[in-house]
């Protein structure tokens, strides 16, 4: 005769895809994939027509060298992060988005999830036009929006039991439920300061010259990078559901601010 069954499931390991981040990168895949088995000239032009370039502010919208109209100057500001140059490129990002993406998107709910990458993907179109008026470049990738899913993680990350924490963590669910700590709180504590320096560093040494990314040599858009980091360090309270430590600052309260359908 069987025993009853147990009241606990077995742990969950703290790196597990939710389905809102498994849905994004089959999304990006999906979309890689449509470029790549397009005809070489229709390939081009979705990049033209879907990345973000600034020189396109320069013109009028109807001018025929940016195809898109003025459709594209508003949609490109999101659509360029849906956009990557070869596989290398899409899988670098998708690596370092598995933890950073899994702990929001677990903590933030679908809906809440998709908003915020998409602000902050936004937010580095943003930087990226304010440091490179006139550029006639494409800019693509998720770079910034993995970048603002890094700057929003470390808000919460090395808190106890969380999946940046030293000594034992907990579940995956209860991990990406630690209390947040504020802005000012954050930009006292030692380890966030420390992730703060090293990513800084890296994106600023690398983004000096170029690196290879496929056939080509494409420089880095660092500061695109930096404009989605920041949104997404600052902006983090609006979009957080979970309640602050006690005795921490007061933050608006993210049901007041963001809808969470």
């Amino acid at each position: 005769m069987l025993g009853p069954r147990p009241l606990t499931s077995p742990r969950e390991p703290i790196l597990t895809i939710p389905g809102a981040m498994t849905a994004l990168l089959v999304l990006l895949g999906a979309v890689h994939l449509v470029r790549v088995l397009l005809p070489i000239e229709l390939g081009e032009w979705m990049i033209w027509a879907f990345g973000f370039v600034p020189a396109r502010y320069d013109l009028p919208w109807s001018d025929p060298r940016f195809p898109g109209g003025a459709g594209a100057a508003i949609w490109t500001f999101l659509t360029y992060s849906l956009l990557h140059a070869d596989l290398s490129h899409i899988g670098f990002n998708a690596l370092w988005m598995l933890p950073f993406g899994s702990a929001l998107a677990r903590r933030f709910g679908t809906m809440r999830f998709y908003l915020f990458m998409a602000v902050t993907a936004i937010a580095g179109a943003v930087a990226h036009l304010m440091t490179h008026q006139h550029e006639v470049a494409p800019m693509i990738g998720a770079s910034a929006a993995v970048s603002g899913a890094m700057a929003g993680s470390i808000r919460f990350a090395f808190g106890h039991g969380s999946f940046l924490a030293f000594g034992r963590r907990s579940d995956a669910e209860s991990a990406a439920q630690v209390p947040a700590l504020s802005l000012f709180q954050s930009l006292r504590n030692p380890r966030v300061l420390a992730f703060l320096a090293v990513w800084f560093g890296i994106n600023i040494v690398f983004g000096v010259g170029s690196i290879a990314v496929g056939a080509a040599a494409q420089s880095i858009a660092w500061q695109a990078h930096i404009g989605g980091f920041v949104a997404g360090l600052v902006l983090f309270s609006l979009f957080d559901p979970v309640a602050r430590q006690s005795g921490a600052e007061s933050d608006p309260s993210p049901a007041d601010v963001v809808d969470g359908e």
